[in-house]
């Protein structure tokens, strides 16, 4: 998952402006308890990132795989 499509899957599952509050603000005990902003400051994987903000926030499990994927033209 390229940092774009993690930034459209935030977007499409949580809405852009709530999103953006939850990878600034909710601590992902998974990723060491920093945020998603920290941990993508620190070189983490926007995928893993993505993941444990699914499981954080108790998204399905079907939607944690495609989302955000880059559409073709």
């Amino acid at each position: 998952m390229r940092l774009s499509e993690f930034w459209i899957a935030v977007s499409e599952e949580f809405g852009e402006a709530y999103g953006r509050m939850l990878v600034h603000d909710l601590v992902l005990t998974e990723l060491g308890g920093v945020t998603g902003e920290v941990a993508l400051r620190q070189g983490a994987s926007p995928r893993d990132i993505w993941v444990a903000l699914c499981k954080a926030s108790d998204v399905p499990q079907d939607r944690w795989h495609g989302v955000g994927r880059l559409r073709e033209p």
